[in-house]
């Protein structure tokens, strides 16, 4: 059973042995608003924990895409770059960003749980 987990930039991930699938969060697309573009990292690129991943762009404003922990990419989901509605519509499923694989599972010791998450999500945005 693999569990998700959650960053404080709206990232959520989930590990299903040494591969982790990467996307932003319902709360996320709720605070941009209607996305109309999205940028993902190369296959093969290595990316660092909190590191930038890709930008997301919406009606209201551009934002960053960060890696919830370290790894090498490799798979993106091109259904999203070519239709980034989709990531308004299924954000925390079918609207996966990239896919890793982990470096260091210890990493994700750091990110939250959904409950967590939710209680984080509500007292930011208040």
């Amino acid at each position: 059973m693999s569990e998700v987990k959650y960053s404080k930039e709206h990232e959520w991930i989930k590990i299903d042995g040494d591969v982790a699938t990467v996307g932003i969060t319902k709360h996320a697309t709720e605070l941009l608003g209607d996305i109309v573009f999205a940028e993902l990292p190369e296959k093969g690129s290595n990316v660092e924990k909190d590191g930038t991943a890709g930008v997301v762009e919406s009606t209201k404003a551009a934002s960053d895409v960060y890696t919830p922990i370290s790894g090498e990419v490799v798979d993106i989901n091109q259904t999203i770059v070519d239709d980034p509605s989709k990531i308004n519509q299924d954000p925390e499923s079918s609207a996966w960003f990239f896919k890793l694989k982990v470096k260091d599972k210890s990493e994700m010791d750091t990110l939250m749980n959904k409950e967590d998450y939710d209680k984080f999500a509500k007292e930011s945005s208040s």
